[in-house]
């Protein structure tokens, strides 16, 4: 959805990335708050997704 941008929270690492992610359908958090369509995610959460092809 964009540009990472620094993450300036008082706990991030030094030189940490955080990124807007949009989700495919409408996602509820742990705590049963939303429907959210998109998020703003600290880059040490992600992770890429094997390439089903192989």
């Amino acid at each position: 959805m964009g540009e990472s941008e620094p993450n300036e929270h008082a706990q991030a690492f030094s030189g940490e990335l955080v990124y807007w992610i949009a989700f495919d359908s409408p996602q509820y958090d742990s705590g049963g708050d939303g429907p959210y369509r998109k998020a703003q995610v600290w880059g040490r959460y992600l992770r890429t997704e094997p390439d089903p092809a192989g």
